[in-house]
């Protein structure tokens, strides 16, 4: 029986995004690696490799497709309550220990991760994705830079059929793969894991080549949309979120700002700390609080158990950019919490909609 390596390396075509060099070397230029690669290796991202002299790259796969709510992405502010038709390949080049999408991202670093690929073409994921009602096609569950020409052939045809485009990315670009994309790609969001380089060299990153690619980004005139994933004890210090926030400032300094509210956990209880005018993080991010909505029901935030208790927060600025934190909550699972979680639903006002639709149904019939 093939191994995935071996049915992943019958998925291929030459690549468009490298370079070639001096003794059949190829520098690849579709993450912020730019992997110099020899003949008969493969680089970070273990599945773009040089064969002969020549780089080749996924084609004619998917690792997996899903068609659901667009903000799931999440893209909270673009085509707000449509359907995005999701796909995506094999490999990344990070590898973040939380990761959520381990048994496609990380399929060839990790055996026991493996998702079989399924066999796919343009036209057919186009095609699904309209017979769904789709309103977008979005590259995701991997990196997608790393699959940027399969990637590309996919939004020329929906493109053609009138979808929205958009890839899910960690951001890890290079100015080469950006212009190659822009053309194609109308919605862009970019996982910001940290603020510091130290911890993203521990994800197998570094911090310069996502910050330059989120300029560049946002100077191309993509639909921008940044999350940050703050993980007690590795990301979530005053101080580096601080600094987060005075770059994204620079990035779009005259959008106004807008605050939902910041959560963080300890142990088994769950408190609110709101960005009022005296919070650090306020006086860098936020150009004006509108602190009146807050309460466990910040203007769009939802709230999740099924991957265990979350919360999304998001705010934005019109000045070119949406940016959003996602704060997981580390909580024991307990009546208590599962009580606690089941109110803030309810002061969400999301049961008092899904009760009335009930009445409504019930009343009519």
């Amino acid at each position: 029986m093939a191994t995935l390596k071996e049915v992943l390396d019958r998925n291929i075509r030459e690549g468009e995004l490298y370079e070639k060099l001096d003794r059949g070397f190829v520098r690849c230029f579709a993450c912020g690696h730019c992997c110099r690669i020899p003949p008969g290796q493969v680089g970070v991202c273990k599945v773009r490799f040089n064969e002969g002299g020549k780089l080749y790259v996924p084609w004619g796969y998917v690792g997996g497709v899903q068609c659901d709510p667009i903000e799931k992405k999440p893209f909270v502010h673009a085509f707000p309550g449509g359907l995005a038709y999701s796909f995506g390949m094999m490999g990344c080049d990070l590898h973040c220990s939380y990761c959520q999408n381990w048994v496609t991202s990380q399929a060839l670093r990790d055996p026991s991760a493996i998702a079989a690929p399924l066999r796919a073409t343009p036209e057919g994921l186009v095609r699904e994705a309209m017979r769904l009602g789709a309103r977008a096609i979005v590259s995701t569950y991997n990196e997608p830079l790393i699959t940027s020409e399969w990637a590309v052939a996919v939004f020329k045809e929906a493109r053609a059929a009138g979808l929205a485009t958009g890839f899910v990315s960690n951001g890890n670009g290079t100015p080469q793969v950006l212009e190659y994309l822009c053309p194609w790609i109308d919605l862009y969001k970019v996982d910001l894991k940290s603020f510091d380089d130290r911890h993203y060299r521990q994800l197998g990153g570094r911090l310069e080549p996502i910050l330059d690619s989120i300029r560049m980004i946002h100077r191309l005139g993509f639909w921008l949309e940044i999350v940050t994933l703050t993980i007690q004890g590795f990301n979530d210090s005053d101080d580096e979120l601080t600094r987060l926030a005075d770059y994204l400032v620079s990035v779009s300094p005259e959008g106004k700002r807008f605050a939902a509210a910041f959560f963080k956990s300890s142990g088994c209880h769950v408190s609110i700390y709101s960005l009022g005018d005296g919070s650090p993080l306020a006086s860098h991010l936020f150009s004006e609080n509108l602190m009146g909505w807050l309460d466990w029901h910040p203007n769009g935030t939802w709230l999740g158990l099924a991957c265990g208790p979350m919360l999304l927060l998001n705010w934005y600025t019109n000045g070119g950019f949406w940016y959003h934190i996602v704060t997981v909550h580390e909580l024991p699972w307990s009546l208590e919490n599962y009580t606690k979680f089941f109110f803030a639903f309810v002061q969400s006002y999301q049961l008092y909609v899904l009760l009335s639709v009930i009445f409504v149904g019930w009343w009519a019939f």
